[in-house]
């Protein structure tokens, strides 16, 4: 009889571990649950892009004299890139003649590849974890953010941070981007 009490109990063990180890999506669901930042600012852009009738925007980035925002918008998609500019001079000037699609590209292309933050949002309306459309691409390393950590090779913990600072580079990208359309 103690023998089988032990082994109960180790099995219990083991069934709570399992369960404590066992994290996935769901948790990071839970991990991630406050409210996107950048779901507000999102929502008004697309809404003040779609009334002024432009599919870009681009703005001088409140991180530095030599970088810059710009985004191109599809009905329900916001492709939204941020980086330094090594002759700011021209992406001002294109700026100023309302050339923000080249901006756009210029941004992507030839930028300073490490200061380069591009977001994709699927549904125009912010970054949500568990949505595979919204994604973030950092200095070369991209996250989607379908709540699946591990496919990513990334830890819990990590998988969160990226969420959090892509949000709040999204959230800051997204109010240049709403000074210049308003």
């Amino acid at each position: 009889m103690p023998a089988r009490i032990l082994c109960g109990a180790k099995t219990a063990i083991v069934v709570v571990a399992v369960m404590l180890g066992a994290r996935g999506p769901a948790a990071a669901q839970q991990l991630v649950t406050q409210e996107s930042a950048s779901a507000g600012p999102a929502g008004q852009l697309a809404a003040a892009l779609a009334a002024a009738q432009l599919d870009s925007i681009a703005a001088k980035d409140s991180e530095g004299d030599d970088r810059f925002v710009a985004a191109l918008f599809f009905p329900g998609r916001l492709l939204v890139v941020s980086a330094r500019y090594e002759v700011p001079m021209f992406v001002e000037e294109k700026i100023a003649a309302r050339d923000y699609r080249e901006v756009y590209l210029d941004l992507n292309a030839a930028s300073i590849v490490d200061s380069r933050v591009l977001i994709a949002d699927g549904g125009a309306d912010g970054l949500h974890n568990g949505n595979a459309a919204d994604s973030a691409e950092r200095g070369g390393q991209l996250v989607r953010f379908s709540g699946d950590w591990s496919g990513q090779a990334l830890s819990e913990s990590e998988y969160a941070t990226r969420f959090r600072d892509a949000d709040a580079d999204y959230t800051r990208m997204l109010q240049a981007l709403l000074g210049a359309v308003n």
